[in-house]
């Protein structure tokens, strides 16, 4: 069973596309984000930077999925952080945080076959298995916790459902789009997710 690290992280999930509005899969294809989604990750941004403008240096790199709508996420808190606090934290791009591939089922409506994706290993055709999604997303996270830098990863939802599995949370769980999450173990619980809330962002 793929494991995660014991280390504190950053997560973020892409602002909304056309394709999360109509409630289709998105996948691999590279949809970019639509103009609601620009305003998240800006508003994504703001809020991140008000934690380093309070004197708290959250994370110390960004690291990116390939995919249009994450790095464009990831490149617009990148501003707003340098905008806010004249502070430009790296960032670099990780193809192992790519999205999942949903083969046939890309571009049509999130349906009936995703549950069972998830839980009892239905494979569409041409697509990753949930399995394989869960131990790419692990292993590509674990490589960059074993940096003593905090990081923040902006990714994708299914991506994120595997790192949950990885941390023995409940799996099904929908991550919204572009709200920043801070995650760190607990040797209670397993690991605390604290909401980042957007309201608190000076527009």
């Amino acid at each position: 069973m793929s494991q995660l690290i014991s280390r504190p992280y950053w997560y973020l999930r892409h602002g909304e596309t056309d394709w999360n509005r109509q409630g289709l899969a998105q996948g691999s294809t590279d949809i970019p984000l639509n103009a609601t989604g620009e305003q998240q990750a800006v508003l994504a941004g703001k809020a991140l930077a008000d934690l380093f403008r309070s004197g708290q240096k959250p994370f110390s790199r960004i690291l990116s999925s390939p995919l249009t709508r994450a790095l464009t996420t990831a490149k617009t808190v990148q501003a707003m952080i340098e905008e806010a606090c004249a502070l430009r934290v790296p960032l670099e791009v990780n193809d192992e945080l790519r999205e999942v591939c949903f083969g046939v089922q890309e571009g049509t409506l999130m349906g009936d076959w995703y549950k069972p994706w998830i839980e009892e290993g239905f494979v569409p055709q041409d697509a990753e298995s949930f399995h394989a999604l869960t131990a790419r997303a692990a292993r590509a996270v674990n490589t960059i916790l074993n940096s003593p830098e905090t990081p923040l990863i902006v990714a994708h939802g299914a991506l994120f459902r595997g790192l949950r599995s990885a941390m023995q949370l409940p799996v099904d769980v929908r991550l919204p789009n572009a709200v920043p999450l801070a995650l760190t173990p607990n040797k209670q619980t397993g690991w605390d997710i604290e909401i980042i809330p957007l309201q608190a962002a000076r527009i």
